[in-house]
C-alpha cells in the first residue's frame, strides 16, 4: 500500500514539472529567442519560430502579458 502511494506520488511531480516546464519554461525560452532573433531570421528560422509559437501557444498565452514585441525604437542621428 505504501509503495503505491510512494509511486503516485512521484508521477504527481513528474507531471506537475513537464506542465511546468511546458506551460512557463520552454514559452519563456522562446520567448527570449524571439527577442533576440526576431528582425535577423532568415525565412527558414522565421518558420521554425512560427512552429514554435504554435507549439508552445498555452504557455505563450500565459506569458502574453509580458511579451513586447513592438519594433525597437530608431536611433536618428542629428
Amino acid at each position: 500500500m505504501n509503495l503505491d502511494l510512494d509511486a503516485n506520488l512521484v508521477i504527481l511531480i513528474i507531471y506537475a514539472v513537464l506542465a511546468g516546464a511546458y506551460l512557463l519554461v520552454m514559452p519563456a525560452i522562446v520567448y527570449a529567442y524571439l527577442n533576440i532573433r526576431w528582425y535577423l531570421a532568415s525565412s527558414f528560422e522565421r518558420g521554425f519560430m512560427y512552429f514554435l509559437m504554435f507549439f508552445f501557444f498555452p504557455g505563450m498565452l500565459l506569458l502574453s502579458p509580458f511579451l513586447n514585441f513592438r519594433p525597437r525604437r530608431r536611433q536618428i542621428e542629428g
